[in-house]
């Protein structure tokens, strides 16, 4: 806090001398330092309890606000509400003489000696102007004014449980299991960024910005590590995967509270432009703080309008929303100046409660159906907490065991890991095996190749080892043909595989040699496959077609003396 001397010096003398009137002292004459050490004296003697009752009821809120915000507030934040302060020159504060006709609530404050200006760093080192009270007139308003600021804020929240809604979205499931679909990739090849949208096949919940946040939390969790292929796991990951899915939930919404992934990025309906910044986390913890601590049901929209009225400037602490260069994509205008507000801070509430709270199976949600939200761009929205989510806010522990499903050997090389099996045996799974795309309410299939056993033996797991551990995790015998297949391929390797080739068919031979010896054509053959028919190099097919029209050939896909067609079948 800045002490009253400091403050006052700021001051114009012609603004002393005006302060000094109002509290009857005479500093007609006087330097400056006296003037200060005056009213210094006059300021820090009031009873502002009493001084409080002589104040306008505007002039009363505005103190009553700084002191609910410790003391100090951004200009244009407490600007936007009781008005500005003018910039006078002496001359010019001589001749209208403003104290006797203040323009807005700040104004008269300021000619009391009450509200003084000033510039200070906020969190992200950026020079913001803001309104105070000085130390020693603070120290004495807080007691009288604290309580009252904070039954009116309540008094403004509002938030009301309403009634259960006929019909509950179905939970979101499997956070835990995508991440270790992401670890499980990070494993066998490395990963990158770019490479983790390839991964949604193999999601339970399949979109892209869900996939981003995992992919950073991993990073931040220290689950991944960086290498030259990408990012493979770290040691922690399998301490991480022993945990129970409670615990590891929990870890994640750990993370999530005070991560770097930015929602505001990933809000629909928004599309941002510029190099400012905003900090993510603010709208998280003003949003977990916001959060009523119950399982009754509640209006998202309510739960807005709360953060709207008792700390609209969570994101801009500096007060202003003319910097942010932030267009509405539907209508394609610029949303900037506090009326833009639920635009663009409600939106981004809105997703925070139905994405990443959602995903991490902190909240559940329904739709009324009736259009009442106050952006009006979509149906009312019911939330209420989960019991996890309840837990994790009151900071209770979670449970440390879970019962879980074994998984399945099939024949055929095919393995099934059911939802509730171990992440930690999925993982090492996907050591051995390759996945396969994800149907929604079924367990997640993955298949022993010979690919998958290469890179088994690549991490020393040979056929023993890697048959002992089906044994184990599935709880039965590994079928024969799957055994004897693997103990083949640690003999032999590989012995087949299938190809997908571009096949060139003719009916005369004659055509095919043509083709053959011609130094314009010849280069996109791979391998014949006898009189009637080559392999063509699957990227050049088109180049063929082009070079063979140039000397008196058509090929197409159509049935005619030459034709072009693609085809997959075993080669050996």
């Amino acid at each position: 806090m800045i002490k009253l001397e400091k403050a006052l010096y700021d001051h114009e003398l012609i603004v002393l001398r005006v302060i000094g009137e109002w509290w009857d002292l005479n500093l007609t004459g006087q330097q400056k330092a006296a003037c200060v050490l005056a009213l210094a004296g006059a300021l820090s003697a009031l009873d502002m309890a009493q001084e409080m009752l002589f104040l306008g009821p505007e002039e009363s809120d505005a103190m009553g606000d700084l002191v609910a915000a410790g003391g100090r507030m951004p200009a244009a934040t407490f600007e936007r509400q009781y008005g500005a302060v003018r910039n006078m020159g002496p001359g010019r504060i001589e001749r209208e003489e403003p104290w006797l006709d203040p323009v807005s609530p700040a104004e008269g404050l300021w000619y009391r000696g009450f509200l003084y200006r000033t510039f200070d760093e906020t969190g992200s080192s950026e020079m913001v102007e803001y309104y105070y009270i000085p130390d020693e007139l603070y120290r004495k308003l807080v007691g009288e004014v604290a309580y009252s600021a904070e039954e009116s804020g309540e008094a403004a929240a509002g938030l009301q449980p309403v009634s259960a809604p006929e019909l509950i979205a179905p939970p979101t499931l499997g956070i835990v299991d995508d991440l270790t679909a992401i670890l499980s990739a990070a494993q066998a090849s490395g990963l990158r960024e770019s490479d983790v949208s390839l991964l949604q096949p193999l999601f339970l919940q399949p979109d892209l910005a869900r996939a981003s946040l995992l992919f950073t939390l991993a990073w931040e969790m220290e689950l991944l590590r960086a290498t030259d292929e990408g990012a493979r796991p770290s040691r922690r990951v399998l301490t991480w995967l022993k945990n129970s899915r409670e615990e590891q939930e929990r870890d994640l919404a750990e993370a999530w509270s005070g991560s770097a992934w930015n929602e505001l990025f990933h809000t629909p309906g928004l599309a941002l432009e510029g190099g400012w910044r905003n900090d993510p986390i603010l709208a998280r913890s003003t949003l977990l703080d916001a959060l009523p601590r119950s399982p009754d049901w509640f209006r998202l929209s309510a739960l807005i309008a709360r953060v709207h009225e008792v700390n609209p400037d969570f994101q801009r602490p500096d007060g202003n929303y003319d910097t942010w260069y932030i267009r509405d994509i539907h209508s394609g205008g610029y949303l900037s100046g506090f009326d833009s507000w639920y635009l663009v801070e409600g939106r981004l509430l809105r997703y925070v409660v139905l994405g990443p709270l959602a995903w991490l199976g902190l909240v559940e949600t329904s739709a009324t159906g009736a259009d009442t939200s106050p952006t009006g761009n979509g149906p009312e929205t019911l939330f209420r907490l989960t019991p996890a989510a309840l837990n994790w806010l009151e900071d209770v522990k979670p449970a440390s065991e879970e019962v879980t499903m074994p998984i399945v050997v099939q024949e055929g090389g095919r393995i099934l890991v059911p939802f509730n099996a171990s992440r930690y045996e999925r993982f090492q799974v996907a050591r051995v095996a390759d996945a396969e795309p994800l149907t929604p309410g079924k367990p997640a299939p993955y298949r022993i190749t010979p690919r998958s056993l290469e890179r088994a033996a690549d991490q020393a797991i040979d056929a023993d080892r890697l048959i002992q551990f089906l044994t184990k995790t599935s709880g039965r015998p590994v079928p024969a043909g799957v055994r004897r297949a693997i103990e083949r391929w640690q003999e032999r390797g590989t012995e087949a595989f299938l190809q997908t080739v571009v096949l060139l068919r003719v009916r005369d031979p004659e055509v095919l040699e043509k083709l053959r010896a011609n130094p314009k054509t010849r280069p996109y053959f791979a391998e014949s496959m006898g009189d009637y028919a080559a392999i063509i190099k699957t990227d050049d097919w088109d180049r063929l077609r082009q070079a063979a029209a140039a000397l008196g050939l058509l090929i197409n896909r159509s049935d005619s003396d030459v034709e072009i067609s693609r085809q997959t079948g075993p080669e050996s």
